[in-house]
């Protein structure tokens, strides 16, 4: 009889301690699965911080490349503007270029003697002509360039084609004579003065 009752006893401690361990791996469990849960949590919220992370680097690139294209598009502007300003100034060059030779005749034809009457008044005509030409030609920018006997040379705006002994009141490096005159539009040399120079 003692002996089913201590049957009994072990059975009843060892139903017990199955209870526990059962208890035990449940609440186990139970533990894993809060972690599960929190780790599930945290994973999502580190991978949308990755995210976002990577979003805001690909938004820093898009800028950089938005301020580089705009930079670039403003220095094209400039770049354009500047030409086109040049291209306003030195409107006509080619024209004015063409001009010059009907000038260069038009002195040519002054500079000739008439004793004539008819030829006078003809030459008065040809006077007028050519105050209109160098007027029209002052008006848009394009001068003779000075190179008057005792001008110092210079070789920016003329052209020495020939050399003459420099005497007492001629000055070594100074223009002697003018051939042929020399216009400039503005800043730039059309044609440069034909001059002797004393040398």
């Amino acid at each position: 009889m003692v002996e089913k009752k201590s049957a009994a006893a072990k059975e009843e401690k060892a139903a017990q301690a199955a209870e526990q361990t059962a208890a035990d791996q449940a609440a186990k469990n139970a533990e894993e699965a809060k972690d599960a849960k929190s780790a599930a949590k945290e994973d999502p919220t580190a991978a949308l911080k990755q995210q976002i992370a990577d979003l805001k680097k690909q938004l820093d690139e898009k800028d950089d490349q938005y301020l580089r294209a705009q930079a670039e598009i403003q220095n094209m502007n400039n770049h354009f503007k500047k030409e086109r300003a040049q291209l306003i100034k030195y409107d006509g060059q080619g024209l004015a270029k063409d001009i010059l030779p009907v000038l260069d005749n038009l002195k040519r034809a002054l500079a000739t003697q008439l004793d004539d009457k008819q030829a006078q008044e003809f030459k008065k005509g040809i006077q007028m002509v050519h105050d209109h030409l160098e007027k029209a030609l002052k008006d848009h920018g394009i001068v003779e360039i000075p190179a008057e006997p005792g001008t110092p040379f210079d070789p920016t705006k003329h052209q020495a084609v020939q050399t003459a002994p420099a005497s007492d009141d001629q000055k070594a490096d100074t223009i002697v004579q003018v051939l042929q005159a020399g216009y400039e539009m503005k800043d730039r040399v059309l044609r440069p003065s034909m001059v002797v120079v004393a040398q």
